[in-house]
This record gives structure tokens, sequence and C-alpha cells, in this order.
């Protein structure tokens, strides 16, 4: 069963079939949260709606969570791509305007998006129920999981934003103040980072701003090291006493502008880390976030990350989820055999063993780089014969990747395994592929859809993963944060074998709707602790 719901604090519901046309009649109500509670309380149905960024917020915030949705928004970007239409607007008036042939709109900006369809909610209902109908029919083609996936993402974004990791903002002060000096006055700099903007002076002989990359490189050059950046690796090739001063500031100098005190101020307020989620926010399926960094949590500040008096966090993480998911989609018997262990590169290793017998890495390492340069591309010098010795042994997992690399390169598209697709290749692309000039261009696009195939997929089994977990979880226990492969789960403790357990089961789940029977295992690595810090 599946419901339409457009509104504000009043809204009206449609009941649809599964073909998306009606079913029922429409209702018209003046309390929209009351009326989705009742609704989920009695048939659980799955809601039809815009965007859940918007409207399930505001149902967390009354307390009312629902199981299952429809995200019109994020089923019409995954359609779009699939349909060489990358980019295109996607929100329900330019979906709207493309079933009537007319100019989409852009999409607004999302803080000056409306409140769903503000005072004309049966206007906006048909206008929903319009084009999730028109939706299921172009998902038929074998998007209907990657559209479900995407949707439930959408509810595990805003429930891990409202629940929020925990996070104590005494522990982080306390770090910062360890690594910086005291918070300083606006407009100054800690008193450590000053210390060492001095040191650099001291050191050139003349004042320089640190923060300023063109004094740096000037002052360099006045010393006699004419170099192009200070980066890290160019950096480090200097002899100069200034040289480990500077690295020094740059590493805290980026601690403090992205995670110092108005980090703490603006994203950890209430005792929770609360980042804004971006679900699909990548090409790749990937999420990213509106603000607040949370997929780069540096790990010196994990410390802070620390569960409630009489919880625990359990923190999982898929172990070499990318080769794994190579091993599942190539049908690769021997690949799969390999990954049917604990360890993919160490099973991996024997083959690798008399590989490069001058290279003083281990055999498992060589597995490691010969399997990176694989999904990555590239790969020089000793790596070259690695990467013989893969595509040797394991033809299956190497062609799979290599046909995606050469599509790339003619600028045809790729797809993930359940469909979400690369972005098209330009009409200049195109046109500079036929001259010799090009071949770098083509090249480029090859790596990126080689790695594409594979990380998208990798993105599509994290999301049917935590889909699973969430309905696995108890009432109490919540997934409160999650980037790429990792996934934390804030539970009573008495209820940490049980959430350990659910992870299990989930990337199973994960690993049969995606590939069907698989020998391929997709182990979770899981460490329960206080602190976020202390798992990993």
């Amino acid at each position: 069963m599946a419901v339409a719901v457009v509104g504000e604090r009043g809204g009206a519901l449609q009941p649809l079939g599964e073909d998306g046309t009606p079913s029922g009649s429409v209702m018209l109500v003046d309390d929209l949260v009351a009326a989705v509670a009742e609704q989920e309380r009695a048939a659980s149905p799955r809601w039809v709606w815009d965007s859940t960024a918007r409207l399930y917020p505001r149902l967390l915030r009354a307390g009312v969570r629902v199981a299952r949705c429809h995200d019109l928004e994020l089923v019409e970007a995954v359609l779009l791509a699939f349909e060489g239409r990358f980019g295109e607007p996607r929100s329900v008036p330019a979906a709207l305007a493309r079933l009537r042939g007319e100019p989409a709109p852009a999409d607004e900006p999302e803080e000056d998006q409306p409140s769903l369809f503000g005072a004309a909610p049966a206007v906006g209902l048909a206008a929903v129920v319009e084009i999730h109908g028109a939706q299921i029919v172009r998902f038929r083609g074998g998007l209907g999981l990657l559209s479900a996936a995407e949707s439930a993402g959408g509810l595990i974004a805003a429930e891990m934003s409202h629940d929020g990791l925990p996070w104590r903002a005494d522990v982080h002060d306390e770090l910062l103040t360890g690594l910086l000096g005291p918070r300083p006055a606006p407009g100054m700099r800690p008193r450590l980072l000053q210390d060492l903007a001095d040191q650099i002076s001291a050191a050139f002989g003349a004042h320089v701003n640190p923060d300023s990359p063109a004094q740096l490189l000037k002052a360099f050059a006045a010393v006699g090291f004419a170099v192009e950046s200070t980066r890290a690796l160019v950096l480090k090739q200097i002899d100069h006493p200034a040289v480990p001063h500077v690295l020094a500031y740059k590493e805290l100098a980026r601690l403090y502008a992205n995670h110092g005190w108005s980090w703490l101020d603006t994203w950890a307020r209430g005792g929770r880390f609360r980042p804004e989620y971006l679900v699909g926010g990548v090409v790749s399926g990937r999420w990213a976030t509106r603000g607040g960094g949370a997929l780069q949590i540096p790990k010196i500040l994990r410390r802070a990350a620390i569960a409630d008096p009489g919880w625990k966090l359990v923190v999982a993480d898929a172990a070499q989820l990318e080769p794994r998911v190579l091993a599942a989609l190539a049908g690769d018997r021997a690949f799969a055999e390999a990954a049917a262990h604990g360890d993919l590169y160490e099973a991996l290793a024997e083959a690798f063993a008399k590989a490069a017998p001058g290279d003083p890495r281990s055999p498992r390492d060589k597995a490691k780089i010969a399997m990176l340069s694989a999904m990555y591309g590239g790969g020089t010098g000793d790596a070259v014969q690695l990467l013989g010795i893969l595509r040797h042994r394991f033809p299956e997992a190497y062609g799979y990747v290599e046909a995606a690399a050469r599509a790339g390169e003619r600028g045809e598209l790729v797809r993930s395994r359940l469909g979400r697709t690369c972005p098209p290749a330009s009409a200049a692309f195109r046109e500079l592929i036929t001259t010799e000039a090009g071949r770098s261009t083509a090249a480029a696009r090859g790596r990126f859809t080689r790695n594409f195939v594979v990380q998208a997929t990798a993105a599509e089994w994290a999301l049917a993963m935590m889909a699973s977990l969430r309905r696995r979880l108890t009432t109490e226990a919540h997934l409160v944060f999650f980037q790429h492969d990792e996934v934390i789960v804030h539970a009573p403790a008495d209820q940490v074998g049980t959430v350990s357990e659910a992870i299990t089961e989930a990337a199973f789940e994960a690993a049969g709707l995606l590939f069907g029977p698989t020998p391929v295992l997709f182990p979770m690595e899981i460490a329960v602790a206080d602190a976020y810090a202390d798992a990993k």
C-alpha cells in the first residue's frame, strides 16, 4: 500500500495502488503530522512525497517515524541519470514540467524551497500522484530496487541528523586546547598557531603569513627554493629550517579551521553532532554532507564522540568492501573463492609471493597494490608486473573493470549493479578523443568509469545494508553515523549483542539483494566502545 502526501500543518493524503493510480478518496486533514502517525500505526504504507529531507524532519521532531517512503526528488535524479540526462532539475515542478512538455524550472536552493505545496495541498497532491505514476513506468526496466534503496537512504539520513552522534563539547574543547592553546579572541590565532607562525617568520628572516600560499612560495624562492606549491609532499623535499614549522602549522590550521571552536558551536550543540547528509551527493551514489565535515572527522577528535551513560557505540565497517564487490560483480570463480576468506588480500597473497623479487613489501601488500591498480587505473614500475599477475590469475575480474574503462574512453555510459549511471560524455569530449591530443582525456575518463562500476555498486551495497539494519534495530537503538562503508549505532549497553548480530545479518542480506547467491563474503568488523576513538 502507498499513500501520497502533501501539506504543511494541514494537508492531503491519497491512497495509491501498486501501479501508482489512486485507489481511494483524497483525505483532507487539519493536522498532517497526526494523520501520518495514525496511518503509519494502522498500515505502515509506503509514503509518497516530494522530498524526505524537507518533510520528514518535521515528523521526527513530533516523534513520528515511518518505515518506508518513495522520495520523488531522489528517484527523479536516479532516473534522469539512467536516461543520460545527468544534472537536469529533479524537483517536483521540474518533473511535472517535463511530463507536460514544458521547460523545466531550475531547482531552487534548498533553504529557499517552500514546505511542500504550501496553501494548495489538493493541487500539489495531483502533481505528486502524476509524477509517482510516471516514475513507476520509467523504472520498470530495472531501477525499482535502486529507487527503493535511495528513498530508504533519505529516511536514514534524516533520522541520523535528528538523533545525532553523541558528542562531548567539554572533551572537544580540552582536545583543542591541548593542541592549539586556549580558545582565542575573535580574529586572533590560537597561541600555539601563533608561536608556529612566529617561528616560520624567524626561520625565513622576514615576516611571512603562513596562511598565504603566495607569501610562502615567495619566501621559499627568496632562500633558493623555487617550488610550485606548498603541498606537504613538495615541502618535505626541501632542506630548510622553516619546513617543519610550516608543515606543523598547516596541519593544525586545518584542524582549527575545519573542526575548531566555531565548528563546535555550530554543529555539536545539545550533546549531539548533527550533520546534514546529502543522499547520493556524489555521482557514484556515495553520500556527502552540507557543512560539518561528517565524512572527514579527524581521528584525534573522535575521542569526543562518547556514548551516553549506560549506552555504547557499536562501530562496524565493511572489510575490503570494493574488492569484494568486484569479485561478486565479475563472477570470477577463483577470485570469488579468495573473497570467501576473512582477509581478501591475505587470500590473494600466494599468487604474488614470487612477484617483484626486489620489492621488500609483503605478498599481501603486493596483492593490495595490484587490486587497487585494477580498480583505480594507473600503475607504474613494479605495479605493472603485479597487475599482470592479477590479470592472469583472475581474468574475469580484471576484464570486468577493463571493459568499463574502455567504454568510458569511448564516451559510453557505464552502470552499477542496480543501474546507477555515470555522467555522460560531453560533445566536446567526443570530438576531442578523435584527435591525437585526446588520448589523455579519454584515459582519464576510462579511469573514472573503471572505478565507477565498483564504487557505485559498493555504495548500493552500503545503502541496502543500512536499510536492512534499520529495519532490524529495536526502537531504542539508532543509526547515528555513516561514512562510505562504516556505520555507528548508539545502543543501550544490554543490546549490543543484538545490534552486532543485526549488523552481520544486514550485511548478508544486502549481498543477496544485489548479487543473489554468491560465495563472496562481506564481513563486518564490529567493535563496541564508549568512545569512537577506542573502536578504531
